[in-house]
């Protein structure tokens, strides 16, 4: 009887893999980091060596601190960052060029250009997305013309495009398998969330060829079997979700009006909206929440690209603090007569402003503004960012939106940020005892297929609460913080 299911978590900065049981208890884990390599301005890659290395490297470690075999794995799950893009010949297995990270804003001119000649209504209306360099589209683009031959080469059907989770499942099946999910399919700016397809009109507009793209499946899926040369043995890999939409399911909102934001390098809040996609009037993104037995479940998001990665900056740029988690601890000890804001747009500002050109500020700086301060601006600027998502969702839905965010990611462990996050909302904020619910989620839709894990409804009986933050500032005080929040930001935006 095998004993539990494996979640691979490929995210931005890091690699991890975690064994879950039945009661979906943490049992071991796996981490890694990886290179980040920024070319240019405003550009971020990977080297797809790393991602595949370190998922290997990191399966081993908790398999190996678990004392188990591939044999104790009832399945395999997988959740990825999204929209990062790669493309790799088919004969061969290798790309033709770094991994386009999801962050990269190389092709904001491209956007920008579409834009011009009138093409994004029709990209929202198929996609529910806007024209940005976030999605993977534009960045399939960039590489047919700009990698010396890979224009030709995919007209031939030599190449293979794919988000992370499709570069994944082609290794573990020794290039067997060239498939994706419904959820990472919805992030390509391809993709018809209406109709469950390819949109060939929006091919044509890209001049992308069909034959580079993956068949889409279920987030719960037969997506094939594991190369046995990989861990000494075999299971099937039948869960794959693009990492927020894997932290909706870890979370548990399967109704609608449930909604869960996650902090990792990025912060990404979706409300589930149910069997019918909502159409933003604000600037979020409709999107897949998940897909089952062939029905989709759609959600309002709201992607902000700059959270936790501003505490790296903290860290690796400032050397201010030594440990991402000494942030909350030095902010605590800002002065507060300081009003020091930060505009964290390093890579631009995502929803719901959409600039990919403006570049990050800092506001209100005094004589006696130190590393407390810029701790506390840090960490303000993503409960900032998550008021503009919510304020936002609440004018698309039409209606008093009054629900309570369930968080996840490395930044929720600091009590001090959620406390100052559910002030800046006004509304509860609940941390729940599993904290790992990203990979929960890919471990949940892998283990439901093969019957490890039960009905999403007895699931959610599973989701535990650990802290209620409750907002205790009064709203005067609120408004008055989130206006100096907006003037900033007005400051920052480019004039385009």
């Amino acid at each position: 009887m095998s004993r539990y299911v494996l979640a691979i978590d490929q995210g931005t900065t890091s690699s991890r893999a975690i064994l879950f049981d039945q009661s979906t208890k943490v049992v071991s884990a796996g981490q890694q980091e990886f290179t980040q390599h920024f070319p240019s301005s405003g550009w971020v890659e990977h080297d797809p060596a790393d991602i595949w290395n370190s998922t290997v490297a990191t399966c081993k470690t908790a398999l190996e601190a678990a004392n188990a075999q591939i044999s104790d794995v009832a399945a395999i799950g997988i959740t990825n960052q999204r929209e990062t893009t790669i493309i790799w010949n088919r004969e061969t297995g290798e790309p033709i060029h770094n991994a386009i990270v999801w962050q990269d804003r190389r092709t904001a001119f491209f956007c920008r250009s579409l834009k011009d000649a009138g093409h994004e209504p029709v990209f929202t209306a198929k996609t529910g997305l806007l024209l940005d360099p976030y999605f993977s589209g534009t960045k399939i683009a960039w590489l047919l013309d700009n990698v010396e031959g890979a224009r030709e080469a995919a007209n031939a059907g030599k190449l293979a495009f794919g988000t992370v989770d499709c570069f994944l499942l082609w290794k573990l099946t020794g290039g067997k398998v060239h498939a994706t999910d419904a959820t990472n399919a919805s992030r390509t700016l391809i993709f018809d969330i209406h109709k469950g397809e390819w949109s060939k009109e929006l091919l044509e507009i890209l001049d992308i060829p069909a034959s580079l793209l993956p068949e889409v499946k279920n987030s719960s899926d037969d997506f094939g079997d594991l190369d046995p040369s990989l861990f000494g043995g075999t299971t099937k890999i039948t869960g794959i979700a693009g990492d927020q939409q894997a932290a909706t399911v870890g979370q548990a909102c399967f109704e609608p009006g449930m909604m869960k934001s996650t902090y990792g390098t990025g912060c990404f809040a979706l409300l589930n909206t149910g069997d019918k996609p909502v159409l933003s009037r604000n600037k979020m993104l409709t999107t897949i929440a998940y897909q089952l037995d062939g029905k989709p479940t759609y959600a309002l998001e709201g992607s902000i690209f700059v959270a936790g990665s501003a505490v790296q900056w903290l860290r690796d740029g400032l050397g201010i603090i030594e440990e991402a988690s000494q942030s909350g601890t030095l902010a605590e000890q800002a002065d507060p007569e300081q009003d020091v804001i930060m505009v964290p747009a390093f890579v631009g500002l995502g929803a719901p402003y959409w600039d990919a050109e403006c570049r990050g500020a800092i506001y209100g700086l005094t004589r006696a503004s130190g590393p407390a301060e810029f701790a506390k601006a840090a960490l303000e600027s993503v409960c900032y960012q998550t008021r503009d998502l919510l304020d936002a969702m609440k004018a698309d839905i039409g209606e008093d939106l009054e629900t309570v965010l369930r968080v996840d990611g490395g930044m929720v462990a600091s009590s001090w940020t959620m406390q100052r996050l559910s002030d800046l909302l006004g509304a509860p904020v609940d941390r729940p005892t599993v904290l790992e619910t990203t990979a929960l989620g890919a471990a949940y839709l892998a283990g439901l297929r093969v019957g490890f894990y039960p009905d999403p409804d007895t699931f959610s009986d599973l989701w535990k609460r650990e802290t209620r933050f409750a907002p205790s500032t009064d709203d005067l005080a609120r408004d008055k913080a989130y206006a100096r929040w907006k003037d900033a930001v007005s400051r920052t935006l480019s004039s385009r």
